[in-house]
């Protein structure tokens, strides 16, 4: 039952509480021969920014089905200055270097945040 003096058109909240979360989608194109190692280094470089960063709320690694070549990453961080720490930690540098002689490509893309759960 929608409330009578709840316009569906406004937003039910202003800008003030807009939310400042940082979100990305990276997709890499893992060369062929690579995929274990990458996929250790890459598994390695989420579990040190869940654990190390306090800015980083969410660092999920998947694979499509049956692609092996292809790993997405979603990313949540608490904000920008949170991301802008995640690029500057020395684990993620480490694995910045490392990964390069592993993919052929990487994508990424910075979404906006329409609804997200996340447990922190």
């Amino acid at each position: 039952m929608t409330d009578p003096g709840l316009s569906l058109h406004e937003p039910v909240s202003g800008p003030e509480s807009r939310d400042e979360r940082y979100a990305i989608l990276v997709e890499f194109a893992v060369r062929k021969g690579a995929e274990e190692a990458f996929e250790a280094l890459i598994c390695e470089n989420a579990c040190r920014s869940l654990a190390d960063e306090p800015g980083c709320l969410v660092f999920d690694v998947c694979r499509r089905p049956g692609d092996p070549f292809n790993i997405v990453l979603y990313e949540i961080y608490a904000d920008r200055a949170a991301f802008a720490a995640h690029l500057a930690a020395p684990h993620f540098r480490v694995f910045d270097a490392q990964c390069r002689a592993l993919i052929d490509g990487k994508r990424v893309t910075e979404l906006d945040l329409l609804l997200a759960e996340s447990p922190r």
